[in-house]
């Protein structure tokens, strides 16, 4: 009967040490052992046993990383390769990587993780958030909802959005506005990729029933690193308008050049912002300006709340029509 007993605390601690193949050392010492599921935006996360929750470590407070774990890496360069990661010492990390073998890099030039071990839905990401306002004055009622998902590879990624506004108040005509759209960008070698979009929009203020727009381009990450992505893009658009008054309706040609930046090595508060500017091509003289920043700050438990201003511009609106619509917009949120 012994035997049987020692013969199960066995496997239970081979089991465990089977499971908890990933070390990571602090700056100070300290050791977590357990299973490295990734690293975003400055911040690795590690399973282990005797936790309920994932631990969250800040990169650049890690002194030595050893892990039998497949990922996704990304390099500061733009360089992505897929293998195991093991510190060598003087913030070094050697990749062994499947296609090149390894190859040595500085800690700070990886900037993303990803295990790929995990499956199809370690690479999903999800968020929603909700906003409520309510005034005396005018019995204003103001709603709000925001909501995305996306998917990341080792080639390439997509990421689908939609927002939606609702404004009612005595006196005034109701408030309506509604933007949604799904992006898919290709990774070519170091920082450049290929991207197609297509985004809808309807708001009441330009008497817009439904705008839809397609763009085709490529574009290339000014920054990628653990405290900062800013890209830059530009191509060909296709706008497909649809107003209130169908006499109003049009379809153009135009250029685009659009920008993002996303800053999260702030503590708790991030910071994404998106601009996209469409000079007409088939509509000599015509100008139309998409933009939107978000401030997030991380609550416990996956939850934030955020702020965020839309704004869209169009110098050659239809009568009767705005030149722009704007928004600001308050939310509680989580996030996946």
């Amino acid at each position: 009967m012994k035997q049987v007993k020692l013969l199960l605390f066995l496997c239970l601690i081979t089991g465990t040490a089977l499971a908890q193949v990933d070390k990571v050392t602090f700056a100070n010492g300290d050791v977590i052992v357990g299973e490295i599921k990734g690293m975003k935006q400055g911040t690795l996360s590690i399973e282990t046993d005797y936790s309920d929750d994932d631990f969250t470590i800040e990169w650049t407070s890690i002194k030595e990383v050893q892990s039998q774990t497949y990922f996704l890496i990304t390099l500061s360069s733009g360089k992505r390769y897929d293998g195991k990661i093991s510190s060598t010492g003087q913030g070094q990390i050697n990749l062994m990587t499947n296609d090149e073998g390894t190859i040595t890099v500085n800690a700070d030039e990886i900037v993303f993780l990803e295990s790929i071990d995990k499956g199809f839905w370690s690479q999903v990401y999800a968020n929603v958030d909700f906003g409520w306002d309510i005034t005396k004055a005018n019995n204003l009622h103001q709603a709000s909802m925001r909501a995305n998902i996306g998917y990341l590879a080792e080639k390439w990624s997509t990421d689908m959005y939609y927002n939606a506004l609702s404004s009612n108040q005595d006196s005034v005509a109701p408030i309506k506005r509604n933007d949604a759209g799904i992006d898919f960008k290709y990774y070519f070698h170091n920082k450049w990729f290929g991207v197609y979009s297509t985004t809808f929009l309807s708001n009441t203020e330009q008497l817009i029933d439904l705008r839809t727009n397609g763009r085709i381009g490529i574009g290339t990450y000014i920054l990628q690193t653990n405290a900062v992505y800013w890209n830059l893009s530009g191509g060909a658009s296709f706008v497909m308008e649809n107003y209130e008054n169908p006499e109003d309706d049009r379809d153009s040609w135009e250029g685009y050049v659009a920008s993002e930046l996303n800053m999260f090595d702030t503590g708790d508060l991030s910071l994404t912002s998106k601009i996209g500017l469409y000079p007409g091509i088939t509509e000599k003289g015509r100008f139309r300006t998409d933009f939107n920043i978000d401030f997030k700050y991380d609550l416990p438990k996956d939850f934030y709340i955020r702020m965020g201003i839309t704004l869209n511009y169009d110098n050659k609106p239809v009568e009767g029509a705005s030149e722009s619509d704007y928004v600001f917009t308050t939310g509680f949120g989580w996030e996946l």
